[in-house]
């Protein structure tokens, strides 16, 4: 009679197992298809202010690249 007992819990461990991991599974896909809908880069409402504006200098392509990468690197975004 102890057997059956403790076969009985292990089905309910089970049982109880797979129903929070099939709701922290559908939990993140839900939260997942949330993110993706959200669009980051439209354009700002409100009052937006630019942070940071690049100065027009007369520079080649690699130039311009390489400045990017420095200002990139020195505000650590």
């Amino acid at each position: 009679m102890k057997r059956i007992g403790t076969l009985l819990e292990a089905i309910w461990v089970f049982i109880l197992f797979m129903g929070c991991t099939l709701v922290f599974y559908y939990g993140i896909l839900w939260v997942s298809e949330e993110y993706n809908q959200y669009h980051r880069y439209d354009e700002p409402k409100g009052r937006a202010v630019k942070v940071v504006q690049l100065e027009d200098h007369d520079l080649t392509a690699f130039e311009a690249s390489v400045e990017r990468l420095r200002l990139f690197l020195r505000h650590g975004e």
